[in-house]
């Protein structure tokens, strides 16, 4: 689900030159859209949240995937502004429910782990991005109209919609439970809310970053670099490899050095790749630097979502679906300056900027810590027994 959810974003974010030369769609409509998915998104965090409560994250993320697939169907065969538009929305909310769904799911599974996997969760991310922008470069190149391109990643994910299965997770033994049980959790207020500030405040900038990077580089490379269709898509296929590269390493790097130390070279990564990419003279410069954003970027997203999931164990899903506030406040705040800058001819300072932010992420680096291992339990026998997950 994960691998899929970076197949759709990046069908919607690598086809963004190709819909707007096919429709005709003003420079400002085109950022105004990329902002509507963001807000949407977070309403569809809310939703999803919500059909978590009721029917699980297995059914949620299964659903929420299916409408994306209606979605991107949608978007290739608009014939007008208002369809592109309705599809756009629907997207944003399909993709905000998919998202709480995922890594609540991921969060119950780390901790029946007891060590950091979440990275490897998001290096699949990273891969389904890299497939989808390939493909779309593919389909320009044969000359596909967007329709086509979008219709065999919609089929992508009808295949992953269709055939997700659950499996089990080890049930807590009594001794365990008791345990567990003992602190009664202060409810949800102002007290959680710092202790997700500075995860939040991380995560914003990860995405104003990932925003700008992922909305726009297609199009930075069109109209900036003088890159073609066809090669317009490889930065963000540059910058999903390198968030494949980093992700595969994220686990066995916070379990050698620290999530601190981890966020901290991070940081530094991604501060400097972003001024060369706002540096490059020409598209190969672009897709390189684009790469180095994406290995420094692709470790601190999944930092923010375990640590953050960890703050309160027995309500995974709230916890996530409030810190995704940060999330697409920052994906609506790097798209839209990034859009608005690069429809007055400046994506340069686009990439610039951010930078700076990037830089600010070491102030919060010493909130993160390693996960805890696994809990020990009572007896063989509790620890190997199963029940049904809710979804």
């Amino acid at each position: 689900m994960f691998a899929a959810q970076g197949v759709a974003i990046a069908a919607v974010y690598t086809t963004v030159p190709a819909v707007t030369e096919h429709l005709g769609l003003a420079p400002l409509l085109t950022t105004s859209l990329m902002v509507a998915v963001a807000l949407m998104a977070g309403a569809g965090s809310f939703l999803g949240l919500a059909a978590i409560r009721v029917a699980g994250p297995v059914a949620t993320m299964r659903g929420a995937l299916l409408t994306a697939v209606v979605a991107l169907t949608l978007i290739g065969v608009a014939p007008g502004e208002a369809t592109a538009i309705c599809a756009y929305v629907l997207f944003g909310i399909a993709i905000g429910a998919l998202d709480v769904g995922i890594n609540t799911r991921a969060a119950a599974i780390e901790r029946a782990y007891g060590r950091s996997v979440f990275g490897s969760f998001y290096m699949a991310w990273s891969v389904g991005g890299v497939v989808s922008a390939l493909l779309t470069a593919a389909a320009a190149g044969l000359e596909w109209p967007v329709a086509g391109g979008l219709a065999v990643q919609a089929g992508i994910l009808s295949v992953v919609a269709v055939c997700i299965r659950t499996h089990l997770l080890p049930s807590p033994s009594p001794v365990s439970e008791k345990l567990s049980a003992a602190p009664v959790q202060p409810p949800f207020g102002r007290r959680l809310w710092s202790r997700l500030l500075p995860f939040g405040l991380v995560l914003l900038v990860v995405y104003v970053v990932d925003s700008t990077v992922s909305a726009w580089s297609a199009v930075y490379l069109r109209q900036t670099l003088a890159a073609s269709l066809t090669v317009a898509p490889m930065a963000y296929a540059a910058y999903q490899a390198g968030t494949v590269v980093g992700r595969a390493a994220t686990d066995r790097l916070v379990q050698r050095f620290g999530a601190g130390a981890v966020v901290r070279t991070a940081a530094l990564l991604v501060a400097g790749a972003l001024v060369g990419m706002a540096a490059a003279p020409s598209w190969p410069f672009a897709v390189l630097a684009a790469g180095a954003v994406g290995l420094g970027a692709s470790v601190l997203a999944p930092l923010c979502l375990a640590s953050a999931a960890r703050l309160r164990p027995d309500a995974s899903e709230a916890v996530l679906a409030r810190l995704n506030l940060f999330n697409y406040a920052g994906v609506v705040t790097g798209g839209a300056v990034s859009g608005l800058l690069g429809s007055i001819g400046d994506f340069r300072l686009a990439y610039a900027a951010p930078a700076a932010l990037a830089v600010l992420l070491l102030a919060c680096a010493r909130h993160f810590t390693r996960p805890p291992g696994p809990a020990r339990t009572g007896s063989a026998q509790a620890t190997t027994s199963t029940v049904p997950p809710k979804g």
